[in-house]
């Protein structure tokens, strides 16, 4: 065997699967996000996505296939569960393209080419399978209604984003909180599920929380019950009853039963938090963000709490 066969063939081996990852469970989850039994329930609604996307690819071609989807050359992602492996652990792990590749051993441009192929096929899966948060006001108020106790969280979280070159885009994203360049959500999450239920849209970072939750037009069911911080003082939205902690007023102390009443909404109030947290295991919208193609900053978010909602129906337990 020469040289370069025998490289081939060591990297070929070394290369990232679902085969080689789903006999190490542990190593799965971590790699991945997704539990092995979270996986396969995801599994059947990215397929029926990756086909769909297909036929709308070649709905849109301007002449006819010359040969049968599958032809030529051999995929290196050789099968679908390989794809979802492959966008499932760029969204955990974040890697550079060039690493991406180097593990599933494509050049940069392949991975590149794929993850931006994968990405819209994921948030497709996971809508099929209603793990998604609502975006649009009509269907925020569908769904939060569903929710059995109507008591909710709303709160806003920024992700950092690269410096951007235009001076006036570097104004308009530089957060004073953050002391960086960020991009902001306000997410709304069930307070007895912790899922996050609607998710507004994806905004400049030094947008104060009260005006980019003001701009949702969010409806709430009557006789809602909401937790917020101090970010949304003034926020009251028509049949909800709020509940805030009281601000310390300027020059003066607040009394025990005030910094009691606080601490009693901070415990309720504190689920969201979690909830961030583990959208945020997954690493790109933890990270700073790299990728520059327009909506993709917003596109990412929305699907990693897809998954983090996936993730709370699948809570593994590896013996």
């Amino acid at each position: 065997m020469v040289y370069t066969e025998y490289i081939t063939l060591v990297r070929i081996k070394r290369m990232l699967n679902c085969a080689r990852l789903e006999r190490q469970p542990r190593v799965f989850q971590s790699l991945t996000g997704l539990s092995l039994a979270a996986f396969a329930q995801l599994l059947p609604a990215f397929e029926q996505a990756y086909v769909a996307a297909q036929d709308s690819a070649d709905a849109q071609r301007e002449s006819a296939r010359e040969r049968q989807r599958g032809g030529g050359r051999k995929a290196t992602l050789a099968t679908l569960a390989d794809k979802l492996v492959f966008i499932l652990f760029y969204f955990r792990m974040y890697p550079t393209q060039a690493a991406q590749g180097f593990f599933f051993g494509l050049s940069q441009g392949q991975a590149c080419t794929w993850i931006h192929r994968l990405t819209p096929v994921l948030n497709e899966a996971l809508g099929y399978e209603q793990q998604l948060p609502a975006r649009q006001p009509a269907a925020v108020t569908q769904v939060l209604a569903a929710c059995p106790d109507l008591a909710f969280i709303v709160d806003g979280t920024e992700r950092p984003i690269q410096r951007p070159k235009d001076a006036e885009r570097q104004r308009q994203y530089y957060s004073g909180k953050k002391k960086r360049h960020t991009v902001k959500n306000i997410v709304i999450t069930d307070k007895s599920t912790r899922k996050i239920k609607a998710l507004g849209p994806t905004c400049e970072g030094k947008k104060h929380d009260k005006a980019a939750v003001d701009e949702t037009d969010f409806l709430y069911p009557p006789g809602s019950r909401l937790w917020k911080d101090t970010g949304f003082q003034g926020y009251e939205p028509p049949g909800t009853t709020t509940y805030q902690p009281k601000k310390k007023p300027r020059g003066g102390e607040l009394t025990p039963a005030e910094k009691e009443t606080n601490q009693a909404i901070s415990r309720e109030r504190i689920g969201v938090e979690h909830s961030l947290g583990g959208t945020k295991v997954f690493r790109i919208v933890h990270d700073v963000l790299r990728n520059h193609r327009p909506a993709f900053d917003d596109l990412v978010m929305a699907t990693a709490c897809g998954l983090f909602n996936l993730r709370l129906d699948f809570r593994l337990q590896v013996a």
